[in-house]
């Protein structure tokens, strides 16, 4: 199985466009040792050709760019993508959808949750309609399984998350099962599995039990602290509120991860914000001594 990683930052990417925050002052200057980082997606294969988008970026055509094995190779009009997966109905992870119109019909796996939104409060998939065209596969919330035609030797569970719908979504405030979900990855020939969640609030016992069995875990670094977007005077809401498990402090995502053994451990969906976009960083030392990596654009896993 091979993973690609397509984009690595949270909403904004890295460096924001309107920030001037410690970090995008620094990077934007020269003064950081750091990377400059897209917004969140992924794309899994087995064979290297047929890929499946685990989320569609606005920055999906650069990071499509920037990858060879996903682009045309066959015919006046051709794509290594094969089909797309949505784990929610954020606006990053959602907008890159209208980016690939051009093509033949989408295939894209969702809850009944995201495809009420992506019809609704943000009704892209009516947009794409005049396109290209949705063609639309449920996925399960239970921890069900299910393969993708033209992905071979892979099989995936999704199970429901508990998380807020997006801001414009009908039902804000009034969660669903399916609004988010986590997603297991399993190569069938080898057993190898990797749990993929940019979005991760809470510890439930079903993620527990998917991060232990994972031969590598894709989570949730958008936050260093609790209150990061606070003590900086960005944003009134703390990360939790906003549906992230900040990664310092007790019971947070390092404390979580220390705690799975024989296991890659990798953040992604990281916030412009976040101290360990500075890899001379205290923080970023703090994760190199226990063993967790910080995603990259471009970065590719092998299981």
């Amino acid at each position: 199985m091979k993973i690609r990683i397509l984009g690595s930052g949270a909403g904004g990417g890295f460096p924001q466009w309107n920030c001037n925050c410690h970090n995008c002052k620094r990077i934007r200057s020269g003064e950081m040792n750091g990377k400059t980082r897209t917004q969140s997606s992924i794309a899994v294969s087995s064979d290297n050709q047929n890929w499946l988008l685990i989320n569609a970026s606005p920055d999906i055509r650069a990071q499509l760019e920037a990858f060879p094995s996903i682009q045309p190779k066959h015919g006046l009009r051709d794509t290594g993508i094969k089909a797309v997966l949505l784990i929610d109905s954020q606006i990053d992870h959602t907008t890159g959808l209208l980016m690939l119109r051009e093509g033949k019909p989408l295939d894209i796996y969702c809850t009944e949750m995201v495809k009420q939104d992506l019809t609704s409060g943000f009704p892209i998939f009516n947009m794409l309609s005049h396109y290209c065209t949705v063609n639309h596969h449920p996925v399960p919330i239970d921890g069900g399984s299910f393969t993708i035609p033209a992905i071979a030797d892979l099989r995936f569970y999704t199970q429901a998350l508990k998380s807020k719908a997006p801001p414009y979504s009908p039902h804000r405030y009034d969660p669903h099962d399916g609004d988010n979900i986590g997603l297991i990855i399993e190569q069938i020939s080898t057993g190898k599995k990797a749990f993929y969640s940019p979005g991760l609030g809470e510890i439930e016992p079903h993620v527990l039990s998917a991060m232990q069995i994972a031969d590598c875990i894709l989570v949730d670094g958008t936050f260093w602290t609790n209150d990061e977007m606070v003590t900086m005077g960005i944003s009134q809401k703390r990360a939790r509120e906003i549906g992230h498990l900040a990664q310092s402090g007790e019971g947070g995502m390092i404390e979580v991860l220390n705690g799975v053994s024989k296991t890659r451990k990798i953040l992604i969906h990281i916030n412009n914000t976040n101290p360990i976009l500075d890899e001379d960083s205290e923080p970023r030392k703090i994760l190199d001594a226990v063993g967790i990596e910080v995603a990259y654009d471009g970065m590719e896993i092998d299981l």
